[in-house]
């Protein structure tokens, strides 16, 4: 036998539910627009301080990029992820104790000169070898 009550208490219960996640996707949205509208304005003051290695058009452009494209959930990863996974990839070209040394230096292990604005960055370490 179908009961009506059990059915209205099982569909009121199902759109209360629905609701509910509606409403906290609803929130973890906001959260994330508000994060990257508070990330773009960082990146603009860092541009309008003259703070970034590039020009101010440039600059002003790539952070309006990098807003419209969390809004659309592109960025979504760690940067620092991504920035090891590339050093990990760049030391895959030497073996041994070369590969250690380019591992380590890209920890920050070592001294660091130079910047990107004046052309590169140079990553010294220094490994001392015992003679035989």
């Amino acid at each position: 036998m179908f009961s009506s009550t059990g059915s209205f208490q099982t569909l009121s219960f199902a759109a209360a539910a629905l609701l509910l996640c509606a409403t906290e996707a609803i929130a973890a949205g906001a959260k994330a627009s508000a994060e990257a509208q508070t990330r773009y304005r960082q990146e603009m003051a860092v541009c309008a301080s003259g703070q970034s290695n590039q020009d101010l058009a440039t600059c002003r452009l790539e952070a309006r990029n990098a807003l419209a494209e969390a809004r659309r959930g592109g960025l979504t990863g760690s940067p620092d992820g991504a920035y090891s996974i590339s050093a990990r990839q760049r030391c895959s070209a030497h073996t041994g104790i070369d590969r250690d040394a380019c591992e380590a230096r890209m920890r920050g292990e070592g001294s660091i000169a130079g910047s990107v604005a004046g052309g590169g960055i140079l990553r010294e370490s220094v490994t001392v070898i015992p003679a035989k």
